[in-house]
């Protein structure tokens, strides 16, 4: 390779030659993307222009909403039953139903009276229309207030059968959130560090626990009585588990014993709770059993056993 001072001049004349083409250059190959920038700020303008619009059109429908049951909650005072609405103990049941909305003690009030009326006006006509019934009026007024007594009661079923389905759900994950949580106070996390880490952890196998382990999350960072978000937790629930928890944790903030300590106590007990009730299943099976045994495992049992002595006796 040559190495003469003329080579060398002419290399660094074509290298700075170069250099000075792309410094000149490279502003006009360049992309504007001012313009890209600017459209991509009008877009988002218009998105959040219509997400708040899409907004007032909710609140809207929600005044629509809230204005009707006003009205309903005004007939409702007219007639008297202001206690029925104001009861905490029918709160509490829709609650643990899932039923959390403000009016939904006004909206199961209306529905409890709508569905009497209406299964009592249905039953009447019915009794006194059909060619079946020769009952005297007073007998047809009789069945039509058992019907309506009936319909005033079926609405209490069916939140009794939303508890019991919800707090179902609830059992069945409430072990394995108590271990995720005693692991958690373990390795160091606060408790309400802890909380938000089990609704996270536990949202796609048990969404419900994980809702109101979320609730509980967002009571501990912004009320002023842990105690108290500890026990709207078991309230909510209605969970004997859940109450033993709010407990333990209760005396631990006002005593100050350790919170590991009790978790680990109460996962234990959960996990024994739930072996036992496996067992309890396990054994009740053999009692369970033997009706559907006995109507559909011994006929084809006899069928088979004696049909060919049956179908002998029957060729001869």
């Amino acid at each position: 390779m040559p190495t003469d001072p003329e080579t060398i001049i002419i290399a660094l004349s074509f290298v700075g030659g170069f250099a000075s083409i792309l410094i000149i250059g490279i502003p006009f190959l360049a992309r504007d993307q001012r313009a890209a920038r600017m459209k991509d700020v009008v877009r988002h303008r218009q998105a959040l222009g219509q997400m708040q619009r899409d907004e007032f059109a909710k609140l809207g429908q929600l005044r629509k909403k809230s204005a009707n049951v006003d009205i309903l909650r005004s007939m409702l005072e007219r007639f008297k039953l202001q206690n029925m609405i104001a009861s905490r103990e029918l709160k509490g049941r829709l609650a643990r139903a899932g039923w959390r909305h403000p009016n939904a003690s006004v909206m199961f009030v209306v529905a409890r009276l709508s569905v009497a009326v209406i299964t009592a006006l249905l039953a009447f006509t019915y009794i006194s229309v059909s060619e079946s019934f020769n009952l005297p009026v007073f007998a047809q007024f009789l069945a039509a207030a058992a019907a309506g007594a009936g319909g005033f009661f079926f609405p209490d079923l069916m939140v009794k059968n939303a508890v019991q389905n919800r707090q179902a759900k609830m059992i069945r994950g409430f072990p394995d959130s108590l271990d995720l949580l005693t692991i958690c106070v373990e390795a160091g996390l606060s408790i309400e560090g802890a909380f938000a880490k089990v609704t996270e952890e536990i949202a796609e196998s048990a969404p419900i626990l994980s809702q109101e382990y979320g609730l509980t999350s967002a009571e501990l960072a912004y009320l002023g009585d842990r105690a108290k978000a500890y026990q709207n937790f078991a309230d909510r629930t209605g969970l004997p588990s859940a109450k033993a928890l709010s407990t333990a944790l209760g005396q631990s903030e006002k005593y100050g014993t350790p919170v590991v300590v009790a978790l680990r106590v109460l996962s234990q007990e959960s996990r024994d709770d739930r072996m036992s009730k496996a067992e309890r299943k396990a054994g009740s099976l053999p009692a369970q059993l033997t009706v559907p045994m006995i109507v559909f495992f011994l006929p084809a049992l006899f069928l088979v056993i004696i049909g060919p002595a049956i179908i002998k006796v029957m060729d001869m």
